[in-house]
């Protein structure tokens, strides 16, 4: 392995926890540039309808779609977080500009009177392409392989 194909792995590696931190805590001024402008995103449950968003401004309905839902239910059940943990990344470099991804990610949803617990988990299936230096997700697929009864998120 040559130091760029490690420097490229650890790049793939920084954009997916940064996009699961700023999508967390709602920096999406942030989160707009992880992306490709012409960048699609699939997502729903492992079996069953999917949607795909193509291009930046699709993708960003699905971020600023689920601001509001969450803020919404935040006043009812107090939430004071929602973290995304991803496990088992393999990344495989296609050549020095484009890569493929796949990680599994759970997501944990709590607040202040309740520890909260696991609320919906997953795989990312990721296509990553790097313009001008910099990675960017290409296309994520996100596929939902379950959730707890009560998920905020059962019905994307």
């Amino acid at each position: 392995m040559t130091l760029d194909d490690l420097l490229a792995r650890e790049g793939i590696r920084d954009l997916v926890a940064r996009y699961n931190s700023y999508g967390d805590t709602g920096k999406f001024d942030l989160l707009w540039p992880l992306f490709a402008n012409d960048a699609v995103m699939e997502v729903g449950p492992a079996r069953g309808e999917r949607r795909t968003h193509t291009g930046l401004d699709e993708v960003k309905e699905i971020f600023t779609g689920a601001k509001g839902r969450v803020q919404s239910q935040d006043e009812a059940a107090n939430t004071t977080y929602i973290r995304h943990f991803t496990a088992t990344h393999q990344i495989d470099l296609v050549d020095a500009d484009h890569a493929t991804g796949r990680c599994y990610f759970a997501v944990i949803i709590g607040n202040a009177v309740e520890p909260g617990g696991v609320d919906h988990w997953g795989r990312y299936i990721d296509e990553y392409v790097r313009i001008d230096g910099t990675w960017k997700l290409q296309k994520r697929r996100v596929y939902v392989d379950g959730n707890v009864a009560s998920s905020w998120f059962s019905s994307e």
